[in-house]
This record gives C-alpha cells, structure tokens and sequence, in this order.
C-alpha cells in the first residue's frame, strides 16, 4: 500500500544511531520545549552566537503586530558575519565555495578570497553611487558572482533584489520599476543544456521598458557579443582591474532591522509581491536551521542544488552556510547535461556529504531509472534533503533507497519566501515517515485549523497557521504594507496568526503532512481532496514519472479530477493504459480520488524553479486565460 500524505502510516524510517547520537540536537523534544516555554530568551541564546557591533536592547517588538521587529537597538551587518569575522581566523585559509560550470570549468574560493572578491565589488558598487538604502537588481546565472554580488550589496548597506536568470524581458522590468533600482548586474550569458541563455538581451529590452536603470555591470561567462552601451553598461572584468576595486572594503553598521533584500514572488493575479527580509533576526534564523537540520559540521561539503534567485539560495546558499563557515558546492548547469549521471559523478568526484534538492529533479532523475546512479560512489553521503513542494513517497523512498543507499536520513523542510527559513522540518535524530515534514523547528508553533480557527483533528485536512512571530519571517510587502496584512494576516486577525496558504493535515502521531496551496485542493462531492495525493497515487505506477491534477467545475460532483501524466522510460501509451491508472488510483487512494480523465503530455508547466503550475493547466483544460507566466519555463 501505497502512503499518500496525510495517511496515518506506521512506516518509520529510524536514523543512524550514531548520526542521531552525533547531531547537533540529539534530543528533539528537550529543545522544542525549551523554545515554547520562553521563545525570547530562546532566540537571544542563538543570536549570541554571532557578532554584533552593538548589542541589542530587547529581542521582540511586537507592540505594532503585524509587523513585528527583532533584537531592537542591535548594530549588526549580515556579510560581517558571512565574511568579516571569519577572516583573521583558521577558516580565512579555508574552501567557501567550490563551483563548476556546465561545460566543466572549475574555480574555488577560500574564505579569503571571497572576502577580496566580495569587497572589490563593494567598492565597485560604491563608485557608481549606491549607497546605504538603494537597491541594486541582480540577473545572472549561477556564477560565483553572483554571490559576491549579493553580499557586496549586504556589506555596503544596499538592498539587493536578485531575479532568476530565466525570467522575461517583462517580469524584469516590472521587478527593476517596483524596487526602483538604478544599477543592476547581469551576465552576457550563462550555460544550460549546452546552450547560451541571452541574459543581457533581455536585459536590454528590460531596461528599455524600464529605463531608471543608469548603470548596468556585465560580467563575461560565455564570450558572446552583446551590446554594451556607452556611458551606461560596463564589463566587470574591466572594472576590477581599475585602482577603484581595492580588496578591502568598510563594512556598512546596520541596524538589526534594516532591509537586507527584496525577493519577489508571483501570485495567481495582480503584480508579484516584494517580500522583504531584514539583516538581523534573517541571520540568525537561517544559521540556526541549517546548523541544526543538516548537522552542518566544519569538514562537511554542503550542496544546496538550487538557484540563489530563489529563497533556498539566497538562504542556503548564500548566507547560512557562509555565516557557518561551511564549504559549499554549487554547480551551474542542467543536471541531465550531458547525461542523467551529471549529479551523481559531481557528489562522487567532490566528496559532497550533504545534498539538497527539489523532489521535481528527484522524480525527474528517477524516469533514467537506478543505473545512472548506481555506477557511481556516493558513499560521502550522510544526509539528503527536500525542499519547495510535498514529495512524495515513491520518490522520497527512491531517493533514500537508491541515491542514500537507505542510510541518509532525509530531511524534508516546508518553507516559504516569506518565512525566510525552514519551519516544519525533521532534525537528524528524528524518526521519518517518507512524505511528511514531521514537526516545527524549535521555536516555532503551528496549528491546522478550520476557518473558523478550530484546530482539526488528526486525520483531517485544515488550514496551516503560524501562531507566533519568529526572526526571519518577512517585514512586508515592499511598498505595499496593505497587502501585507490582506494576503497573511486577515484571514485569522482576531487571534494574530499568520496564513500560510498551504492545507495540512496532522496524522494521529502528531507528524505534519503538507497537502499542497489551498488552491490545490479539489472538493469533489464535498470530500476534500490534495492534488499531492492523487499524484502520489499515480506515481506509484511505474509508467509514470510525473503527474500533476487538477479540479474543473462539474455539475454533478462539485469538481472533477482531471490528471496528466509523463510516462516513465521505456512506457508508451496504450489503449488500456488509462483505464489501468485509474483502477491503480481506486486502490492506493481510493474511489472518490479517481479521475474522470488521463491525458498524457510530453512536459508539464512549471516555474523556472520547478513547481508545476496546476492553475495553467485549469486555464487549458477549461479554455480559459493562462494569467502570470512570467514564472513558467520556456
């Protein structure tokens, strides 16, 4: 029998002995509890652990609640302690970052000289005017520069507003318009499946229709001609060699809750929304999860497959593992370029011991089936993650099974852009139930509730609620403080909880299972249903490799469940192939989870940072507008 999430399932997965033993937090309950009964003195105890120029003089403010300030009075700048404090220390002489390009071109940089790299381009900066408050734009691929970029801004006080490198000519200028940006940061071009994506052409256009823009730095990766502007457009490389890119910078004196980034996110409608994260309470949050989840110890080799234009970048990327004084790994390319083992020789070639992944790449890895991986060492393993929507449980027991060689326990985080940090994650001494993100991090509270604000009972799908404020959730929506409190705020105003958007149910062993955004639940004949787990039921036939659901209005049920799949390799469709998933879904879900129709696709829609995007699916299933697909993949 199939585990779909939500169900009550005793199948536990126990971690190493020694692993659990190991870990930072043995002991699960101990700290939760410690956090619930005094959160505040909590909080201090970890933000003690890094350096602050001034101290702070109270841990939370939430006399303006909704928009709640941490360690007030606190003097403080992210990158100091990402880069600064680390300098002077053993770590200055040891690996930051180990980065390959897709062609197979290797750099790496100690902490010394990411710190020189990272203060050349502070300076940099500042000889084009930015200044403490102003925000810069930032469009590149996954290039180390990326990263200097990012905290060069952190270091000088600027806010940066990083864009995936695949977005439109449109979605970039309308991002440069609303954070009013007058310098932004792109690349000619960045490698993916062997071909050049044109990042400054579409700069280009996007400034065109955006023209605040009044400088533009270009940094080279593929060699292409592009069209550099006189007096506006400049090559990085040009610029750091120039007496103006000195290797060492003056550290901007933040205040805890001056603003550290914009990092925008697309709705369903209307424009996409600024969430904006400050330096202070961010810095502790995401260290603190990182070091705890991932039991991120110093000879570790940290992988974070993700893109830093999203929030798992910018957060695990970027600055915990930095502020940690980890080794990351990052790599620039396709993971199926040039063939499905691209991955799997990295891990083995650079001893990586962590891996932390979306399970859209793990389940599209998996269609090559166990071949690819199984001819490479991955032995340097010892724990695996999950991140940006629910796994689930085929792919999550193939990860462990296959690429864990079933001894990496997995840790599967829930988390959000506006959350800045995981929130519902296990710890490695946590037992694991393949498809559930377990329980809340220490220090944070949740609840599933009706939308009245009853908790549900176990078993029973409700929406998730954050009850309590914690360090790194989100200050606004830049320039728009209204939404702010409309879109996470209102729905439960009178007991001061946050809306996460996403329903949930918890199973009668207290462990949490993500169902998917409320607008993925489809209520047929007034039963609720998750789009996770009628897809986790058709993915646990081996003819599919993928398969996203959606609801269209019916008039006899309410809504009908209509479902596309990809086959796996080696599977082609065939007169009887539907109904046979169909009676697959009857028995691993259940009846009232059939779908009234199969169509098979070649791809699915999904956003540039892997997440299908069911609502484009409705739209063509009922001839209606697509709406944003700004964030879709070409």
């Amino acid at each position: 029998m199939t585990d779909t999430p939500g169900s009550n399932n005793d199948h536990w997965y126990d971690p190493p002995e020694d692993l659990a033993r190991n870990a930072h937090i043995p002991d699960y309950e101990a700290v939760y509890a410690q956090a619930q009964r005094d959160p505040e003195a909590f909080w201090a105890e970890r933000a003690r652990e890094l350096e602050w120029f001034q101290p702070w003089e109270k841990v939370l403010d939430d006399s303006q609640a909704p928009f709640y300030r941490w360690f007030i009075g606190g003097k403080t700048n992210i990158a100091h302690n990402a880069l600064d404090r680390h300098i002077g220390t053993w770590r200055a002489n040891k690996v930051a970052l180990i980065w390959e390009g897709e062609p197979g071109d290797v750099r790496s940089f100690s902490y010394w000289r990411m710190w020189q790299e990272v203060n050349r381009f502070a300076n940099i900066l500042r000889s084009m005017g930015v200044r403490k408050g102003d925000t810069v734009t930032i469009y590149m691929g996954r290039v180390p520069e990326l990263v200097f970029a990012m905290l060069a801004c952190a270091k000088i006080g600027a806010v940066h507003s990083v864009v995936y490198g695949g977005f439109s000519e449109q979605a970039l200028a309308d991002r440069i318009e609303d954070s009013k940006s007058r310098v932004l940061v792109t690349c000619d071009g960045a490698w993916l499946r062997g071909k050049i994506v044109p990042l400054k052409d579409t700069v280009d256009e996007a400034v065109r229709r955006s023209p605040i823009v009044e400088h533009i730095i270009v940094v080279r990766r593929t060699g292409q001609d592009v069209y550099m502007e006189s007096g506006r457009d400049y090559w990085y490389h040009d610029l750091r060699a120039l007496p103006i890119a000195a290797t060492r910078a003056e550290t901007e004196v933040m205040d805890s809750e001056d603003p550290l980034f914009i990092l925008y996110t697309s709705g369903t409608t209307g424009k996409p929304k600024g969430v904006l994260h400050t330096h202070g309470g961010y810095q502790v949050y995401v260290s603190t999860t990182l070091k705890w989840v991932f039991d991120l110890k110093d000879e570790d080799r940290w992988w974070c497959a993700a893109d830093p234009g999203w929030i798992t970048g910018h957060s695990y990327i970027v600055y915990a593992p930095l502020i940690l004084g980890a080794t990351s790994f990052m790599y620039e390319g396709a993971p199926t370029h040039p063939y499905p083992n691209r991955w799997w020789k990295l891990i083995e070639y650079y001893g990586i011991t962590i891996l932390y992944t979306a399970p859209t790449a793990i389940r599209g890895l998996m269609r090559f089936g166990d071949a690819w991986p199984s001819r490479h060492d991955l032995s340097s393993l010892r724990l695996l993650g999950s991140v940006g929507e629910p796994i689930n449980p085929e792919a999550w027991r193939w990860y462990y099974e296959v690429i864990g060689r079933s001894r990496c326990p997995i840790m599967d985080t829930w988390w959000q852009t506006e959350t800045g940090g995981f929130m519902i994650t296990p710890l490695p001494s946590v037992r694991l139930k393949p498809g559930s993100a377990t329980r809340p991090f220490p220090g944070i509270e949740v609840d599933i509730v009706d939308e009245a604000g009853n908790p549900v009972p176990p078993g029973v799908d409700g929406m998730l609620v954050i009850k309590k404020p914690w360090p790194a959730m989100l200050r606004t929506v830049y320039g728009d403080p209204q939404r702010y409190i409309d879109q996470y705020w209102s729905a439960y105003r009178k007991q001061g909880w946050y809306l996460a958007g996403d329903s949930a149910r918890r199973d009668k062993d207290g462990y949490i299972w993500i169902i998917g955004r409320i607008d993925d639940v489809i209520k047929v004949s007034g039963y609720r249903l998750g789009t996770a787990e009628i897809e986790s039921g058709l993915v646990s036939h081996p003819a599919v490799a993928e398969a996203a659901v959606i609801g269209v209005p019916d008039e006899i049920k309410g809504n009908a469940i209509y479902a596309y799949c990809l086959l796996a390799k080696g599977y082609t469709v065939t007169p009887t192939l539907e109904q046979e998933l169909k009676e697959h879904v009857r028995h691993e879900v259940g009846p009232i989870a059939v779908p009234a129709r199969i169509e098979f696709l070649e791809s699915l829609p999904k956003t540039r940072s892997g997440k299908i995007m069911r609502r484009v699916l409705k739209a063509r299933a009922m001839g209606l507008p697509e709406g944003d697909v700004s964030t879709m993949e070409e």
